[in-house]
């Protein structure tokens, strides 16, 4: 997304229990034999923490693209091909729906074979896979565990270094799952990341100017997604001032006050809600270069 940077808002947001997630991760990495990065699928690059990315090292390193549902397929499969060339195990995933859920288990299973058998060479049985799921708050984490888990699921015994707050889940016969908690990093030194996070509902809405947020929003949306924009508040033609379709907006969905003026609160509130709800359309931000 390209924005002059004076026309971007701050957007930081990094509350106390972070450095705390941080710790747990990289005190618990020693235990698991992969690391699965989550990323939202309508922003890979924005989602991915750098600070997790230090704290792998050379760990067994896989991406999934969650919330494939709300983002545009074609940009997610520029994405997923993306990584592969980067040397990266990736797969794009829906854990609302279970899309792909199977085809992640095999993928961990896979990729952690090395370390599970090489007890069996020694003599022992192949002990489970032991795999961790990393990624920033928002991004569909507790989905994903759960459809993972099932209904079947079963918390498996305590391991050492793990304090009671953890869980190890068990998935399927063959994979111990180490749930962790959303990890921000301190400083977006990029604006448009900061942005981005925003719009995807990945940082607290009072943290930043929600009006100007919600505008730059619609202008990307009247760049990238016309129609879709057009459908969803039945509109003939998109006027040239986002302002104006801010407004616009606001008088189709009914956002009036007294005195016939428009509910500002509320019109930020349908756009965020409809964009992240997926009631837009399947809308991506992001694109890979290469």
């Amino acid at each position: 997304m390209e924005k002059r940077n004076h026309d971007v808002p701050l957007v930081q947001w990094f509350p106390g229990h972070m450095a705390k997630a941080r710790r747990l991760i990289e005190e618990n990495l020693k235990l698991v034999d992969i690391v699965v990065e989550l990323l939202d699928a309508r922003i890979p690059l924005s989602s991915s923490n750098p600070m997790l990315k230090g704290l792998i090292g050379s760990k067994t390193h896989a991406i999934v693209l969650n919330k494939a549902d709300l983002a545009d397929p074609g940009i997610t499969r520029e994405w997923v091909e993306f990584y592969k060339r980067m040397g990266k195990s990736a797969l794009a995933v829906n854990s609302v729906q279970g899309k792909n859920i199977k085809e992640l288990i095999n993928m961990i299973n896979t990729l952690t074979q090395r370390q599970t058998s090489k007890f069996a060479a020694q003599g022992a049985r192949p002990r489970n896979a032991r795999a961790m799921i990393a990624g920033i708050p928002n991004v569909g984490k507790s989905s994903l565990i759960n459809r993972l888990a099932g209904s079947a699921a079963t918390k498996t015994e305590n391991r050492p270094g793990v304090t009671r707050a953890k869980q190890w889940i068990r998935i399927g016969k063959n994979i111990d799952l180490l749930d962790m908690p959303g990890l921000l990093w301190p400083k977006f030194d990029d604006p448009i990341v900061g942005l981005n996070l925003a719009f995807t509902g990945a940082v607290n809405d009072d943290t930043y100017d929600k009006e100007k947020v919600s505008l730059l929003l619609l202008d990307y949306l009247k760049e990238h997604y016309p129609k879709l924009l057009e459908e969803r508040y039945k509109i003939d033609a998109l006027p040239e001032d986002t302002t104006e379709l801010f407004e616009l907006i606001g008088r189709k969905r009914g956002c009036i006050i007294k005195g016939g003026r428009v509910d500002e609160e509320k019109i930020i509130t349908v756009i965020f809600t409809d964009f992240r709800n997926g009631r837009l359309g399947k809308i991506s931000l992001e694109a890979p270069s290469v």
